[in-house]
């Protein structure tokens, strides 16, 4: 199979611009794809596809997609490069209709950005299905032409590193518990000399005196680890190193304060901040990405038990903070409150923590964007500019002092775990709640929980557990050398 981009008319002058692949496979047939084309219905809309049988002995099957307006470039309305979403919407919607016919293997035009080309083919061929006995049949996409080979490659690394925060999220929360999060990681990064991996133990959280963790981990029979990678990419090993640090809720129930049945299945994927740092890890490495990172992923579930969390109860977290569990399904900030105070201990250049954290975030922004919650603005700034690339795109949310009054403002300890208004900006005062955890200057934090899964509006991921931000993580930390002294 074949797929090859086409651009949309400027005005109304008829002929639609082929891309140069699309061009010299034209003259290869002798005009014959131009004639179709024009005889078969309008011009092809942006992510729209046509297919054309027998046109070429060696591709069988040449789907024709659609790449809208040539140059496109970055959108300021829409804060994402417009022509790189277009190529990978166009190719995404290729390579199925050719996995569709079930074709084993798929040349892609790299459509002038062989990077996004190879994003939209990895990405949109994915699907979890481990655990289906019929299955779709496999396509491999390959690069058509030498050309771009380089951006290619590096767009497949990119995608598979978002699928693999995919498979992570989408997997049954028994498949996926905290040990088997953590080997699966492990195993990822085994082949790389310059990653170590710790897996700690619920003996090890305890010794580091992790009290809010350990209590909700309390509640489950299955035991807490805490995840912990070190990637060693800089010139120097000591460089300070950029930390991540992901919630890592395997199954989150809600614990006594129990959530709803409908839907909860969902909750598997709570362990999204996880998956979806430790995946950009796992494709820094791939990438030899140049700097430091640090992995930090607190392992657990959240389950209702004789054991668990108490609405009422007081913990003790790991900067000796006293914390009021007012409703055990606030659990998320419990787990970060831990692994943000030993975050601190690497002189980290950076501190950014992702987490499917509050539903009022996506109440807030649904899933066009991955909230981001910081006290830096060059942070910020490095963020946002990853984030129009990528087309995964981020948005900035309020820090403010009135937020944390909220949080502080509470009857037996020094913080609630819930803001004392309950439900009003409550995205915003589970970060102020988290902001009490920090010292460090530059930190960031992402709330990821309106991003998690994919109904239909990313065009390019089926529906299913989304495994957003990935790619913006991946491409920030690629950008990090540059903007190492701010």
């Amino acid at each position: 199979g074949l797929v090859l981009g086409i651009y949309s008319s400027e005005k109304d002058e008829g002929a639609a611009q082929f891309t140069s692949a699309g061009d010299a496979f034209d003259r290869l047939v002798s005009g014959k794809l131009r004639e179709l084309l024009s005889v078969c219905g309008p011009s092809l809309k942006k992510g729209k596809t046509r297919i054309f049988h027998g046109l070429h002995q060696d591709f069988l099957s040449v789907v024709v997609v659609g790449l809208g307006k040539k140059n496109a470039g970055v959108n300021d309305q829409e804060n994402w490069n417009e022509g790189k979403e277009n190529i990978r919407a166009a190719v995404a919607a290729g390579c199925r209709q050719i996995q569709d016919l079930e074709i084993p293997c798929v040349e892609v035009d790299p459509c002038g950005d062989a990077q996004a080309a190879a994003e939209g083919a990895v990405l949109g061929l994915h699907e979890y299905n481990d655990l289906k006995q019929k299955k779709k049949p496999v396509v491999t996409p390959q690069l058509h032409g030498s050309a771009e080979s380089e951006a290619w490659q590096k767009g497949v690394i990119y995608a598979e590193g978002q699928n693999l925060a995919r498979y992570l999220m989408e997997a049954p929360a028994n498949y996926i518990t905290p040990i088997k999060f953590a080997e699966h990681i492990e195993q990822k990064l085994r082949s790389f000399s310059n990653v170590k991996v710790h897996i700690r133990p619920e003996s090890w959280i305890a010794t580091q005196q992790m009290g809010a963790f350990l209590s909700v981990a309390k509640g489950s029979a299955e035991p807490p680890i805490f995840l912990e990678i070190h990637y060693l990419g800089g010139a120097n090993t000591n460089d300070p190193p950029l930390v991540f640090v992901g919630k890592g809720v395997t199954f989150d129930s809600g614990g006594i304060s129990l959530k709803p049945s409908s839907g909860m299945d969902a909750m598997r994927a709570d362990m999204g901040g996880a998956a979806t740092v430790c995946s950009a890890i796992v494709t820094a490495a791939a990438l030899n990405l140049p700097l430091n990172i640090i992995g930090l992923a607190p392992l657990c579930e959240n389950m209702p038990s004789g054991k668990a969390n108490k609405p009422g109860d007081v913990v003790r977290a790991k900067n000796g903070k006293t914390i009021q569990v007012d409703n055990t399904d606030a659990e998320g900030r419990l787990l970060l409150a831990d692994a943000l105070c030993y975050a601190h201990n690497f002189n980290a250049r950076a501190i950014v923590n992702a987490a499917t954290l509050t539903g009022a975030m996506d109440v807030a922004l649904g899933s066009a964007a991955t909230g981001v919650f910081t006290n830096s603005s060059w942070l910020w700034t490095h963020l946002y500019e990853a984030s129009i690339l990528t087309g995964d795109r981020v948005w900035r949310m309020p820090l403010f002092e009135h937020y944390t009054k909220q949080v502080t403002d509470c009857p037996l300890a020094d913080l609630s775990n819930i803001g004392k208004y309950s439900r009003a900006g409550g995205a915003c005062t589970a970060a102020a709640f988290l902001k009490e955890f920090v010292t460090a200057s530059h930190w960031a934090h992402l709330d990821i929980a309106g991003v998690m899964s994919n109904k239909d509006e990313v065009p390019y991921l089926r529906k299913g557990m989304a495994g957003r931000p990935t790619r913006t993580l991946v491409e920030f930390a690629a950008r990090m050398p540059q903007g190492y002294f701010h």
